[in-house]
């Protein structure tokens, strides 16, 4: 039985990237521009076991089956072995752990569904995948809200930084600027106040696997369709051209 904490911990990972990507563009920093992981087999992969690890125990991700991630190079024995905690079949979906009814009573609301999260939160400052990758990185204490945390991307967000311990506390830095006669705050850069499990680099790393991953997991086929849809376009050109040269042929004798 998950305990309270660690359904906590869970539901908080990314029920905050569900608020809209447009308020986060408009009210907090620029978006950083995530990486593009989708064909990275092994980033899929940790990206994946950090998904599980942190998001399924309250989120589910209810189009998407464990034995789907065969696709990103892992086998059967794999997931059961590593993956496969919610239940005992390799062809379930990605059920949450939490009870519906235990969520709502916890929490007010049943956590989103993230299956297409990656999709569904581009703005005009960007894609979806740069929100969430900036989201997850601008997290820093603030002893004003009531969880003890806010975040640059999605001010006074609701929702902790349940990966604190990898990343570590940080705060933000401001460098005062006039702007249209006023003096305005600008963000500059971090300090870092505590260190967590891993370094800045790997933490950046670590979430653009599961940026990578969200992104993937939306769209399991994207790769293959680009590919297929590449060739089909050469396709077209080469029989474009030969219909061309067909033509001039058959005219070249008629004035």
């Amino acid at each position: 039985m998950k305990t309270l904490k660690q359904l906590a911990l869970g539901f908080s990972v990314v029920l905050a990237l569900a608020g809209t990507g447009a308020h986060a563009a408009t009210t907090g920093i620029a978006w950083d521009k995530a990486p593009n992981k989708t064909n990275d087999l092994g980033a899929l992969q940790n990206g994946a076991k950090l998904f599980v690890n942190y998001c399924l125990n309250c989120h589910s991700a209810a189009f998407m089956r464990y034995n789907r991630l065969r696709d990103i190079g892992l086998t059967e024995q794999q997931i059961k072995d590593n993956l496969l905690f919610a239940t005992d079949k390799v062809g379930e979906t990605m059920k949450a752990s939490i009870d519906p009814k235990q969520a709502k009573d916890w929490f007010g609301a049943n956590p989103p569904d993230l299956t297409v999260i990656a999709r569904s939160r581009a703005g005009h400052a960007g894609t979806g995948a740069d929100y969430l990758y900036t989201y997850l990185r601008t997290y820093y204490r603030d002893d004003t809200t009531a969880t003890g945390w806010n975040n640059l991307a999605f001010p006074t967000v609701a929702m902790p930084h349940v990966l604190w311990e990898l990343s570590g506390e940080r705060k933000p830095l401001y460098e005062e600027k006039e702007e249209h006669g006023h003096k305005v705050a600008v963000f500059k850069g971090w300090q870092q106040v505590t260190p967590g499990t891993m370094t800045n680099l790997q933490y950046d790393q670590a979430m653009g696997d599961l940026v990578g991953y969200l992104q993937w997991m939306g769209e399991p086929a994207q790769n293959t369709r680009v590919r297929v849809g590449a060739w089909v376009l050469l396709f077209l050109l080469g029989l474009t051209f030969v219909a061309w040269r067909l033509n001039a042929a058959f005219w070249k004798d008629i004035k």
